[in-house]
């Protein structure tokens, strides 16, 4: 547990150095969020917006109010893993989950320094594991802990439910960062709807073996989340021409949410070393909250 901690923290001053070192001093936050929040009400002035108006307070017969807001001064941060059996696939030393629960901890590291409330909840097709966002040091080796002695009581996914649960959980608009192998169906309404409702990230895990499967003649292939063992022709034409187009197509969906909700999406492959780009993805938030500013 200790040698964990260590290796995230270096990991997470990694994260950082690069990230002041390439934006050259000018940093704020890595979770630095672009949204508002309701502030009071005042008197209807020339030139308002009339989509501010408060059309409640304004019934009440006293004059035409509107709304105003301000920048959200504290920002919380929730993240979001898919632990299902799925995730328990790698080529190199790590499997997708180990990447996953990595992530998750530089993420609450960063977040405790920053002083952002930070929670996660884990899931398969239930809730495996729910913390309560809070803050500080403590909570982020809570997290750290928790995700070290996780071992999920179901091996089988179910997106849109633990989707829901989120959106049930977390009411006010927080960054969250969704890390899932995608290895699903059905669950693309949820994913909309949470990144209409917050300021989504989502981070794809991927292996190797996903994008390219050497041929190799008819082999047996162990299905980690129902059990079951089939026999594939691994090097027929047909096979490896479907089994790649329902890869791509997967992403691309993702891929498509994202764009049209203005989530951010990075594909992480387990076998790579994620640091740099996850500093690339960071830079990427904070030009984009400096622009919109």
């Amino acid at each position: 547990m200790k040698e964990l901690v260590q290796k995230l923290r270096k990991y997470e001053i990694r994260i950082r150095k690069a990230i002041t070192s390439q934006m050259q001093g000018d940093f704020h936050s890595v979770f630095k969020g672009t949204g508002l929040e309701f502030d009071d009400v005042r008197a209807y002035q020339y030139g308002d917006d009339v989509r501010s108006i408060d059309w409640n307070v304004s019934a009440k017969g006293h004059g035409t109010f509107v709304k105003t807001y301000r920048e959200e001064k504290e920002q919380s941060v929730f993240l979001m893993l898919d632990v299902s059996a799925s995730q328990t696939i790698g080529t190199g030393k790590q499997h997708k989950l180990d990447v996953g629960k990595e992530i998750c901890g530089v993420l609450a590291i960063s977040a405790a320094q920053q002083q952002s409330q930070i929670g996660i909840i884990c899931i398969s097709d239930q809730k495996e594991k729910y913390i309560k966002p809070a803050k500080g040091i403590e909570q982020a080796y809570t997290i750290i802990k928790s995700l070290h002695e996780l071992q999920p009581k179901s091996t089988k996914t179910n997106l849109a439910a633990g989707i829901k649960l989120t959106l049930d959980i977390i009411k006010r608009r927080s960054i969250i960062l969704l890390i899932s192998d995608f290895i699903d169906v059905n669950y693309e309404k949820e994913l909309q709807m949470l990144a209409r409702r917050h300021d989504l990230i989502v981070i794809h895990l991927v292996d190797v073996r996903e994008r390219k499967m050497p041929g190799m003649g008819i082999v047996p292939v162990l299905d980690k989340e129902s059990g079951k063992t089939v026999w594939l022709n691994t090097s027929g034409e047909e096979f490896q021409k479907k089994y790649f187009a329902q890869y791509k197509e997967n992403q691309d969906k993702v891929m498509r949410i994202c764009q049209k909700y203005q989530a951010n999406y990075l594909a992480i492959q387990a076998n790579e070393d994620y640091v740099p780009q996850l500093v690339n993805l960071f830079r990427l938030r904070n030009k984009t909250t400096k622009r919109s500013a």
